[in-house]
């Protein structure tokens, strides 16, 4: 299958090459800007992947879209991700994952063109497992979570402690993944809310399924950031699954 493109941004996007210091590295990063951006989504990729991933940069091209601003980076520097192709133990070192991700929100607030912004994440596979754990650890910060074919269930007793309203999108023919992610959800206390796209595998590799996560991430984080709705407590909505994804 051909591998999707990014939509068509909109010519006042500035995407850039920046370097975020997380403390105890040095992470690469594409940083996607607009003038009128409303707030911005940090992407955490998923097993093996990196910003390079054409899935995420797919959403994310349709997030600018909509008036948000971007930043795909790297969770792991060039010797790290050497040692993990050969080990394969980094990409599940969920704690490190959660701190990179900190670091990240905690370098946007520090740039002048970013600060006042509203943040979210948007984690991919185990990167999503990853970007709970960093909600949870900044619940004033972070107001929106998207998840997409994720393992929540990664984040642990800190799913309990997540505040920021967070979707799980999950792929039809997941099925394991699926029952991941509702037994991650009894142990939400956040606003959570399960879409399966029907058809779709764990890649969202079928004709349209990526489509319908780019549309799915788009309400959600435009209603979260660009609403500017304050990050929810002991709130949880307990609508069934949809079956239109």
């Amino acid at each position: 299958m051909d591998t999707p493109q990014p939509p068509r941004t909109d010519t006042r996007t500035d995407t850039r090459a920046v370097t975020i210091t997380t403390g105890d590295a040095m992470l690469a990063g594409d940083l996607g800007i607009r003038p009128d951006a409303r707030g911005i989504v940090v992407f955490a990729h998923g097993s093996g992947s990196s910003r390079h991933s054409p899935r995420n940069r797919f959403v994310a091209g349709a997030l600018r879209e909509a008036g948000l601003a971007t930043l795909l980076m790297d969770l792991l520097t060039s010797a790290e991700e050497t040692e993990d192709m050969r080990t394969g133990a980094l990409r599940f070192d969920i704690g490190l994952l959660a701190r990179r991700l900190i670091g990240a929100t905690d370098w946007l607030i520090q740039q002048p063109e970013t600060h006042a912004l509203p943040i979210g994440y948007f984690g991919a596979s185990t990167g999503a497992g990853a970007a709970l754990v960093a909600a949870a650890e900044r619940p004033e910060t972070i107001r929106a979570v998207v998840s997409r074919g994720g393992r929540p269930d990664l984040a642990g007793l800190m799913l309990a402690q997540v505040r920021a309203p967070t979707l799980l999108i999950v792929g039809g023919e997941d099925q394991p993944v699926i029952q991941m992610n509702r037994d991650a959800m009894r142990q939400m206390h956040a606003q959570t809310q399960l879409e399966i796209v029907p058809g779709a595998t764990h890649l969202f590799e079928e004709p349209g399924a990526l489509e319908q996560v780019a549309i799915l991430a788009r309400g959600w984080f435009t209603r979260y950031l660009a609403g500017a709705h304050p990050p929810s407590e002991d709130i949880r909505a307990l609508g069934a699954d949809s079956p239109q994804g």
